[in-house]
């Protein structure tokens, strides 16, 4: 059986793809976002191509700040050229033969003294086929992006193996409370017995009274709600990691349930024992909430 993967949203990506004397070499890497942020930076000639990489990209990422950096090199021979701007050269005659008939001067300008002058002659770097760059382009991005996700599959199976333990860990801290919970009442129960016999001595008990001062304990200090939902949340967010996809907003807002539930608890106990549990189960949903912030 397959299982479904989850996705930590550190990774890592890099592509290089040459073809035709050219080469385009594509590095990604990111970090935790609770949206999807991409920020891209490439030469000027591939920035018309910055809108379909980002359409590229959703087709491999959810969510993360994701850093792109794109360098391209260009070994044709062709690349460049000679441009000769006539229109110019020609400017530049007029205005020496005038000036040698406004100061009598000859006119002793040659052709290699005119080829220098600003843009007779210029370098130009030949358009290139658009659409044959796109591809080349297309294809650095998908194969760094593939690397990049496996990465962060990688990273994504060993938060859900931590993550399951640290769930299993607070699942038996709730079963310890849930046993403790009604043992806290009956221990009341004696203790106000025995000191209600202290003081009265040999004077019959109020049964009647001492079973609703009981009651009373017992409805303020009774977790059993909580533990319920708690336990419900722990399993939901089981499930969830094996189930996979993108749930990491998700387990993010059960973190913060499992949280509250775990200070109602605590601010409602008066054993000991359970006060600790109850901190120890604080920490782990801590320690939970942490590693679910890099899942995407």
């Amino acid at each position: 059986m397959v299982i479904p993967m989850i996705k930590s949203m550190t990774g890592f990506g890099r592509s290089e793809v040459v073809e035709n004397d050219r080469k385009i070499t594509v590095e990604m890497k990111s970090v935790n976002h609770r949206y999807l942020d991409v920020n891209i930076k490439m030469p000027k000639k591939l920035n018309f191509f910055e809108a379909a990489i980002r359409n590229e990209l959703k087709n491999y990422i959810q969510r993360g700040k994701v850093d792109i950096f794109i360098t391209y090199e260009d070994y044709t021979e062709s690349n460049l050229c000679v441009k000769y701007n006539k229109e110019l050269a020609a400017e530049y005659m007029k205005y020496l033969e005038r000036m040698a008939e406004d100061f009598a001067l000859d006119n002793d300008v040659r052709v290699s003294a005119l080829s220098r002058f600003p843009e007779v002659l210029s370098m130009e770097e030949q358009t290139v086929d658009e659409e044959e760059l796109w591809l080349m382009l297309r294809k650095a991005v998908s194969q760094a992006a593939e690397g990049f996700v496996e990465t962060r599959i990688r990273e994504g199976e060993n938060l859900r193996a931590d993550l399951t333990g640290k769930l299993d860990g607070m699942l038996a801290h709730v079963e310890y409370i849930t046993g403790c919970s009604p043992k806290i009442v009956a221990q009341y129960r004696q203790k106000l017995e025995d000191r209600v016999k202290e003081l009265l001595g040999d004077a019959q008990v109020d049964e009647s009274r001492l079973l609703m001062e009981v009651t009373i304990f017992a409805d303020k200090v009774c977790v059993d709600e909580e533990l319920v939902r708690l336990r419900s949340h722990i399993e939901t967010t089981k499930e969830s990691l094996i189930q996979g996809g993108s749930i990491g907003r998700k387990l993010d807002f059960i973190a913060q349930e499992m949280n509250r539930e775990a200070n109602t608890i605590l601010s409602k106990t008066t054993d000991l024992e359970i006060s600790n549990r109850a901190i120890e189960l604080k920490t782990e949903i801590e320690k939970v909430r942490e590693q679910i912030q890099n899942i995407e």
